[in-house]
This record gives structure tokens, sequence and C-alpha cells, in this order.
């Protein structure tokens, strides 16, 4: 029997590199030391990058219709409008923002993954491992103390900011906490003048408040609290602020969760060390602006599980996986600047900084051009691969996406349970050859490329690996062959 992939946490991370392990038939095991999965809301956004992958996964329709989708996103100074931003324009099947709490996240991907016959170990804990050449030597301890000694393939450690795997293999993890807390609250919200499915920021000279619906009449609020040291908050502080700095008219009631939290921004500067691995929080954290943490950890994931599936399956090699780390940690970066700017933008000091602020975003955001920017940015789709070792080839001269760019192709490149890179390409004598000398690589069917002067290989994950002139198949083909198990690194 095969040496399974332990995967340690049952986060929405965990959960999510488990269950595409699972669909792709690759052994898994997925520990998680807590007797039961969250019951807060925690992270409340996917974004439709995420809600692209997990309908490639097969999910995507019971987190739809569970989540509430949010159409745009608005800013405020008191009454005043600044900006709305809506959705509706991304270029993605999923023109919104879902809003979800991650107890349901955790419910739904926890649910997906019995559909694979696996379950979660919980009350199970990793306290020791050793990575050797041919796998990683794990100690597990059980609920009641019993020890169990497991032999893995590979180790992905989910486990979270504070990470054990983390700490285990020595990583710093590099970075800084900013020096401003904030307070956090999940409540009934009456008297809200705003669309019931839509965020709303909301700027004053102290500070920010934000409401972010979770269902009807429940919202999400959070705040900064300036020069305050962190502190638990009660229903009356919230109410103060949002009396303060809110529209006016909004009463709180029936607080199911309150709490505090610092930012952080911190990441390893390499998400690998031989057989082990990490993913999601236990690689990167940041300021919560942009909602984006939860769905860079899941991405993480679907990048990861594809690759391990494939050199499990012995259909590529282990240089396959040398990518993973270069392309997430590239992404994680853009991340940490994007949502600290938007900490920082949101939290100015000045009263005349925080003047020019909303000069300057209500007159830029009356642009068309603009808004869809920040739409597309927020959303996901522009997250890309440039610097990929997978990538070859160019789209010069072609109307279409470029290595390591997003492209959705017709019949879903990653759908199915194996991992399979797709061809778009118009059908020839040529395009036949390659499907046949790489049948193990590629989906039995080609689509159509974007512009038919070109050839595309896409990536389970729905990325272009490679882009060439029509009939210039070389490149497609040595792609492909840099993907064989018997290739060097």
């Amino acid at each position: 029997m095969s040496k399974p992939v332990l995967v340690i946490g049952a986060g929405p991370v965990g959960l999510t590199m488990a269950a595409e392990l699972a669909r792709y038939g690759t052994s898994v095991r997925i520990i998680d030391r807590l007797p039961t999965r969250t019951t807060e809301s925690r992270a409340l956004a996917i974004w439709p990058r995420t809600l692209e992958l997990l309908d490639a996964a097969g999910c995507a329709d019971a987190f739809m219709a569970t989540g509430l989708r949010a159409n745009a996103v608005s800013i405020h100074a008191g009454n005043r409008v600044i900006a709305r931003i809506p959705f509706g324009a991304i270029a993605s099947p999923f023109s919104y923002l879902l809003m979800i709490p991650q107890s349901e996240t955790e419910r739904l991907l926890e649910e997906h993954l019995k559909t694979s016959g696996h379950t979660v170990e919980r009350e199970t804990e990793l306290t020791d491992f050793v990575d050797r050449d041919d796998g990683v030597s794990c100690t597990l301890m059980h609920a009641g103390g019993r020890i169990e000694t497991l032999e893995a393939a590979w180790l992905v450690g989910c486990d979270g900011a504070h990470s054990f795997v983390r700490g285990r293999l020595g990583l710093a993890f590099e970075g800084d906490t900013l020096p401003m807390g904030f307070v956090i609250a999940d409540v009934h919200v009456t008297g809200l003048a705003i669309p019931p499915d839509e965020p709303a920021i909301f700027w004053h000279p102290d500070g920010a408040v934000m409401f972010f619906p979770i269902a009807r009449g429940h919202y999400r609020i959070i705040a900064d609290l300036g020069p305050v040291p962190l502190h638990m908050p009660d229903l009356g502080e919230m109410q103060a602020i949002v009396d303060r700095r809110g529209p006016g008219g909004v009463i709180l009631s029936d607080p199911v969760w309150l709490s505090d939290f610092g930012v952080n921004e911190r990441k390893v500067r390499d998400y690998r060390r031989g057989r082990v691995f990490l993913a999601g929080d236990a690689a990167h954290i940041h300021s919560p602006a942009g909602g984006q943490g939860m769905n860079m950890g899941m991405q993480d994931a679907f990048n990861l599980a594809w690759k391990l599936a494939l050199v499990e399956r012995q259909e590529a090699g282990p240089c396959l996986l040398n990518s993973y780390s270069i392309e997430r940690s590239g992404v994680a970066l853009q991340i940490l600047s994007d949502s600290s700017r938007m900490t920082r933008i949101v939290l100015l000091g000045s009263h005349l900084a925080q003047r020019v602020r909303n000069f300057i975003v209500k007159q830029g955001f009356r642009i068309p051009l603009m808004r869809r920017a920040i739409a597309s940015r927020l959303s996901g789709i522009l997250i890309d691969y440039p610097d990929s070792p997978l990538n070859m080839g160019s789209a010069r001269g072609l109307h279409g996406p470029g290595p390591g760019q997003r492209l959705i192709a017709r019949q879903g490149s990653g759908q199915g349970n194996m991992p399979r890179f797709i061809l778009a390409a118009r059908d020839s004598a040529e395009a036949r050859a390659i499907m046949a000398r790489h049948a193990s690589l590629l989906t039995p069917e080609m689509c159509l490329p974007p512009d038919e002067n070109g050839i595309w290989l896409v990536r389970p994950d729905g990325y272009v690996a490679a882009v060439a002139k029509s009939k210039n198949w070389t490149v497609i083909d040595m792609a492909l062959n840099r993907m064989a198990p018997k290739h060097r690194c």
C-alpha cells in the first residue's frame, strides 16, 4: 500500500488540500488536534477565483446555495457615499463576492471530503517528524494518549499562524506586527440604510468601522482601536463606535461573537523543505483588508494538490514540485503589499491626509475603468505566475493570456478525478500526435484556443503553462516533456 500524504490541520486550507488529493485518487490522511471544527464565523469572504477552483473541484454549488452574494462594496463618510465598487463586471462566471462564515466553509468542505470516503481524524496531534529521502516519519498522538508512528510520502502543514510544522522546520516567519489593534463583533443590526447584501466601510476622523453582511440582519463589524490597547469589547463599546463613526440610527443587538485582534504581516521565504510543505497561514499572514487570507490559503492548496497527485501517480517527476513555493510565494508578496497598503489608507491618522484621501478616492472611483480594475484585483482573477519554472513560450502577437496567466478552458481542465492539462488548439494531425504522445498528462479532448493562430497548454488549475504560434508544436512538446518522471531538475 502506498504511503499517504499527511495533512496537518482541518481548517479551510487543510480540508481543501485533503479533498483535492482524494479527488485525484492520492492516498491521504488529515488530522486535527481539536475535537470539533470551529463554530465561529472568522473568515467570511470567498472571491471569484476561489469559486472557480471550487467549481472545478465539483463543490461550488453547495457554497453558492449557502452563502450570501454581495454584488458591490461601498465606502462612506457619515451619510455620504464616497465610492461604490460593483462586482458585476468581473470577468468570471462568478461575478460577485460570496459572504459565508468560516464555520460553514469548513462544514461544506468536510462534507465534500466525505464523498471520497475520507474523514478528519480529530483529537490527533503531530508531535514530531523526521524528513527522509523516501518519506516523512511522523509521530502522532491520538486521544487518550495513544502514540502512532506513520510513514508518510509527504507532509503538508496547514496548521495556522502558530504552525508546529513551520516551527519544527526552523523556518523564520519574517515580517512585522502593525502598531494598531482592532475589535470585531458578529451582531444583529437594524437601521443600516444600505443594501442588505452589500459590505460597507465608513470612514471617520477617529478611524473606520466596517459592516460585512453574513445573513439577513446579521453583520460582522470591524473597527480599529486607534491608540487604545487591545482588549475584548462589549456590546456597549461596539455600539458607541458605530454611533460615532457610522451613518447614525444603527442599533446593534444579540452579539454572537465579540473579540479583538492585532495585525501581523509575515511570511516564510520558502514554502518547502524536502518532503515537507507549508500552506495557508502557516506560510503567510497579513492584514484582513481585502478579505484575501483564506482565499490565498485555499489557492495554495489547489496549486500544490494537483502537482503532488501527478508526482504520486508517477505521471510527472518531482521537479514539478519545485514550482509550488516560487509561484505561491510571489502571490503572497503581492497580497501582503496590497493588504498593507489598503490598511494604511483606511487608517490614516492626520485629518488633512484623510480629507485628501476622501477626495482622491471619490474622484478616482467615478472612472469606470478604475472601479473595474479594483474589483478584478480583489477578485483574484488577476493572480498569475510570471516567474513559474513551468512557463514556456510567449503570447506576443496573439490575442490571449501568456504563460503563467489564468485561462478558463471551455470544459474546465481541473474537472474530473485526474489532474490533466488541456490543449487549446485547432484540430490537426500535429495536435493529435501531441495528444497521443502525452496521453497520460493531457485530457482526451482539445478545446478552442483564444486565438486560432496560437496554441495554449493549460494546467489543471487553469493557468497557462505554454503558448506558441500555430504549428510551433516544439514549444508545447518541450513543456510537456519537462513534466516527465525522468526529467532532471
